[in-house]
């Protein structure tokens, strides 16, 4: 890739950047981890609320895969499970700022690494470090230094990756591009190409549920990858690049072009069930992250049987990253079983239980690729050797603002289809929060 690639570590550099403000010092969980040896305060009873965004068929599952491992070590915490349905966490986040700024935190709640929780809580002072309990897990020997990086701020550790999706996927029909023998395209000619075959086919050729226009942003930040390359992504979103550049116009050219093949009930519908639309067989192609897939399998569909995938097009060598992770608010009810949770999520089995559910690869690499299904396995090749960068969209690249902003701005391209004006507006976001 030449001087294209983007290293982990130039990867990692911008998604855990220093938010600024940031208390320094031992939180009660680092005393209590120090003075504890290795172990956390047992936890022989009370409650323990998770908050998060995962309803969905898949993730669902793979939350409820470490809620039984809690279980099973913690017998008598009676588990509280504070989902907030939305995809990418819309309306979960909206619920949890609420909670945050009134002083009520959950135990511990469900957040994409980097900016989305340093930029936002660690910067407020309202969440604990838990540097001594990754420190006592010895998560430096199973979790790559590259994604410790992209959690922690001035010198401490504030949450705990429990995963890595891949934002950039295509997914599809196998039966309906066996039909009209399509081979999955990788570049975006042959992407339109096929489109424009179906049209006559099925329904809609590209299922869309556009329900918060994050999934559309997804699309954008694909785009924009696939027209530049990572070093021309790295830039444009940290506002060393201008969102007017050709290559984030020729981005927004080929969502327009995309529009002409989705389905009209788009704005109505979620990231699930535009999947439900391949599996119906009214859609033959998806662009969604591989959460996608935990979608897929819960349905009893087959990986490389009944669906496949492959990078979004136009990005085969280049992966775009989406991590989960769970951090300690300041002020949780049931810090000690936070505590143990947070292990959990750490855990080799826990990543081991929670991943192929979820449809992601796990943040250890001491967890057995023989227990994932194909896809997955490429994709945990595939993130060995490809140039990483960090999802704008699910709040690893950007602040929160920059990407909400990015949402409303996207919701309204689907309806004008205006690229330069669109490029404009992107731009002074980007003026406004990334300079």
């Amino acid at each position: 890739m030449g001087n294209e690639r983007w290293s982990r570590r130039q990867f990692v550099s911008r998604a855990g950047k220093t938010a600024g403000g940031v208390v320094l010092g031992l939180s009660f969980a680092d005393f209590l981890a120090a003075c504890g040896a290795s172990q956390a305060p047992a936890a022989g009873g009370g409650k323990l609320e998770i908050f998060s965004w995962w309803t969905a068929g898949g993730e669902a599952d793979g939350l409820a895969e470490m809620f039984k491992i809690y279980k099973k070590n913690y017998a008598g915490v009676e588990i509280v499970n504070a989902t907030v349905a939305g995809g990418a966490g819309t309306n979960a986040k909206a619920v949890l700022k609420t909670r945050m700024e009134g002083g009520k935190p959950p135990d511990s709640f469900q957040v994409h690494a980097g900016q989305e929780l340093i930029s936002t809580w660690v910067k407020a002072g309202k969440m604990e470090p838990i540097t001594s309990v990754w420190k006592s897990q010895g998560w430096d020997n199973t979790i790559p230094k590259d994604l410790k990086d992209i959690v922690s701020s001035s010198g401490d550790v504030w949450s705990v990756p429990v995963n890595v999706h891949r934002g950039n996927a295509l997914w599809y029909n196998k039966k309906i591009l066996d039909d009209n023998s399509i081979t999955p395209p990788t570049t975006m000619d042959d992407f339109l190409s096929a489109l424009g075959k179906l049209k006559a086919k099925v329904q809609a050729p590209l299922a869309l549920g556009s329900s918060g226009n994050w999934q559309v942003q997804m699309l954008l930040e694909n785009n924009i990858l696939a027209a530049g390359g990572p070093d021309f992504y790295k830039q444009v979103f940290s506002g060393k690049a201008s969102f007017t550049d050709a290559n984030v116009k020729q981005a927004l050219s080929w969502i327009k072009s995309m529009l002409n093949y989705v389905n009209s009930d788009h704005p109505t519908l979620g990231w699930d069930d535009a999947d439900k639309r391949l599996i119906s067989g009214t859609s033959a192609f998806n662009i969604m992250g591989d959460w996608a897939k935990g979608y897929f399998t819960a349905a009893s569909w087959v990986p490389n049987k009944d669906f496949g995938a492959a990078p979004s097009p136009g990005t085969t060598g280049k992966y775009v990253i989406v991590c989960d992770t769970f951090g300690l608010p300041k002020g949780a009810p049931d810090r000690a079983n936070a505590i143990n949770w947070i292990k959990v999520c750490g855990s080799q089995e826990g990543q081991a239980a929670f991943n192929p559910k979820k449809g992601s690869i796990p943040a250890r690499t001491d967890v057995s690729a023989s227990i994932f299904d194909p896809i997955a396995q490429q994709f945990i090749a595939e993130f060995k050797t490809d140039a990483l960068v960090p999802s704008s969209a699910h709040g690893s690249a950007t602040p929160d603002a920059f990407a909400s902003g990015v949402n409303d701005e996207m919701g309204q391209f689907v309806i004008n289809k205006d690229v330069n004006k669109t490029a404009s507006n992107l731009q002074k976001l980007s003026d406004e929060f990334l300079k």
